[in-house]
């Protein structure tokens, strides 16, 4: 059996004896973690460590850090994700399936047509929530880099803050449903960014919008997926191509 990951937000040291903070802890105990059970730690710092549980309270769960082991499971494509966001638990299964599937960034937006539309105290408890989930999908899969999910915005004010955006995007591509050219994978294997809409798709004019900021309308085939399924579609090409 695996040995359980966990993610913690903390310098790691070798020979270092630190405390879980609350949710590892918890998440400690669930899996019944005894004095002596090994574990992996990461902090998404680059690598993982091997550590050791030396004791196990009611709230206090105590490990010894031991050695750091560089490996990474990255894809060698940096995906971007800006999505439409779509409704109920969709959003949150698809947070998970493009964390295993190696995503870098997703961003969530709000659209013409979107049906979840969320605002200030609650749209920050929502994009916790997704960081939670993003967490944990790494704790699963392997990966010891989490992907960043950013603030919710309208898709206009995303757009407008491409110009002033100082990381490097490298091509841009809008999913499109409008009998546009199909998006071929490159081997570049450089950083990509993806616009897809929520349910019903991107407007005619958001995709006009979209087009001013240098973004190429592509098309995934002759069916039309799901909000849901489009960006796992390419993100599973591209972790194939690793």
């Amino acid at each position: 059996m695996a040995e359980p990951r966990l993610y913690i937000e903390a310098t790691l040291q070798a020979d270092t004896l630190i405390g879980l903070p609350p949710g590892p802890a918890r998440h400690a105990q669930v899996l019944r973690l005894q004095p002596g059970s090994s574990l992996v730690l990461f902090n998404g710092q680059g690598g993982q460590w091997s550590a050791e549980v030396v004791h196990m309270g009611r709230s206090e769960v105590q490990v010894r850090v031991s050695t750091h082991d560089p490996i990474e499971r990255e894809n060698t494509t940096s995906v971007t994700w800006a999505m439409g966001m779509p409704t109920n638990e969709r959003m949150d299964t698809l947070v998970e399936k493009a964390t295993e599937l190696g995503v870098a960034r997703i961003q969530p937006l709000v659209c013409e047509r979107s049906v979840l539309r969320l605002q200030d105290e609650r749209a920050q408890k929502k994009v916790a929530h997704w960081q939670a989930v993003a967490v944990s999908a790494c704790e699963q899969c392997g990966r010891n880099r989490v992907p960043l999910i950013a603030p919710i915005q309208t898709l206009p004010a995303w757009l407008a803050s491409l110009q002033q955006g100082s990381a490097p995007m490298g091509p841009r591509f809008v999913l499109s449903l409008r009998g546009t050219a199909a998006w071929q994978p490159s081997t570049h294997h450089e950083p990509l960014t993806f616009l897809s809409g929520p349910e019903g798709g991107l407007t005619e004019k958001e995709e006009a919008q979209a087009l001013q900021r240098g973004f190429e309308p592509v098309s995934l085939g002759a069916r039309t997926l799901r909000a849901d399924t489009a960006p796992l579609m390419v993100l599973s090409v591209l972790a194939w191509m690793r």
